[in-house]
């Protein structure tokens, strides 16, 4: 064996998969699956080694989702906010994954590893949601153990064939760290041109605070629609007075009752107003062409000074929530 081979194979392999499982939990985009892949594979003919990272790699979770889990409790919908802002995802994957925790409650923890995004969505949004700290460690390590399990096993299936490829790959050193950075660097190229492309494509005209305010004053006020998900609205209650909670799931059902000829605003509180933009474009196709989203969302409204209410009508916590 070589003196990388060992070195993999070794206390510094160790690390390596200890930091990487850490490093992607935190929300850095470097995958830990090739590397726990490749630790099933060494698995194979080292047992204890094995043992080793599986604890090391669990340990790593725990800490992340304990940290996120922590953050959320804190700082509550700020928290999500940061998460909106700074993902590669565009904002329409953070809401998919806050539905998937929406529906399946406790058990979005368990399967959280397994789902793009909703790993990341998951801890701060149970903390945020004031789930007990026992459930929840509970759950997240379970969903811990059972995908270091299946991406372990998956190498030691694969054993043979990886211990094949991973002469070359060592041989080849800073080539293949080379390729490597250049995929990595590919895929987060990707992800932020598919976030710009989407926002590009929900641009469209804004009303803001202070003229919705004064069309709320006039003889004919405009349909207000709240299209926060469910789990948005339990983090922060507060809706414009007046205004109609329809997650953007739930549209379909209303079109028929929102009157195609007056105005419509819709608000979230999401980045440039991605889901707000996405139910006006949807209204449209529909033929209710005066729809415009609330620029700067429900915050600006607030920090307009504007009045703001309880939960808006038709607002029902979703069944996974009430677990909690």
């Amino acid at each position: 064996m070589s003196q990388a081979m060992e070195m993999i194979a070794g206390g510094w392999g160790l690390l390596l998969v200890f930091l990487n499982v850490l490093i992607e939990q935190a929300g850095v985009p470097i995958p830990a699956a090739p590397t726990l892949l490749l630790a099933g594979a060494l698995a194979v003919g080292q047992p204890k080694w094995g043992v080793a990272a599986f604890l090391l790699s669990a340990t790593a979770c725990t800490i992340s989702d304990a940290t996120w889990y922590c953050a959320g409790r804190i700082f509550g919908t700020r928290i999500m906010r940061l998460i909106c802002k700074v993902s590669l995802s565009p904002d329409s994957c953070v809401s998919d994954t806050q539905l998937r925790f929406e529906r399946w409650g406790v058990k979005a923890l368990v399967f959280a590893k397994f789902v793009p995004g909703l790993s990341m969505i998951a801890p701060p949004l149970a903390g945020a949601l004031r789930m007990r700290l026992s459930l929840f460690l509970r759950m997240t390590c379970l969903g811990s153990a059972l995908w270091i399990a299946s991406l372990m096993g998956l190498g030691a299936l694969a054993a043979p064939q990886i211990m094949a490829l991973l002469p070359r790959v060592v041989d080849l050193g800073a080539r293949a760290a080379l390729v490597i950075g250049l995929l990595l660097l590919l895929y987060i190229l990707l992800k932020w041109f598919e976030r710009r492309r989407l926002y590009s494509a929900l641009r469209m005209a804004r009303v803001d605070p202070q003229e919705l305010h004064s069309m709320l004053q006039g003889e004919r006020a405009p349909t207000i629609l709240d299209v926060r998900s469910r789990s948005a609205l339990a983090l922060d209650p507060r809706t414009i007075p007046g205004a109609l909670h329809v997650p953007p799931e739930e549209l379909a059902t209303l079109l028929a009752s929102i009157s195609h000829d007056g105005e419509v605003v819709a608000y979230c509180n999401c980045p440039n107003e991605a889901s707000a933009a996405q139910v006006a474009r949807l209204l449209m196709q529909h033929g209710v062409t005066r729809v415009r989203p609330l620029h700067g969302g429900l915050d600006a409204w607030v920090a307009a000074g504007y009045p703001v209410s309880g939960p808006a009508p038709g607002a029902e916590i979703a069944p996974g929530l009430a677990q909690l």
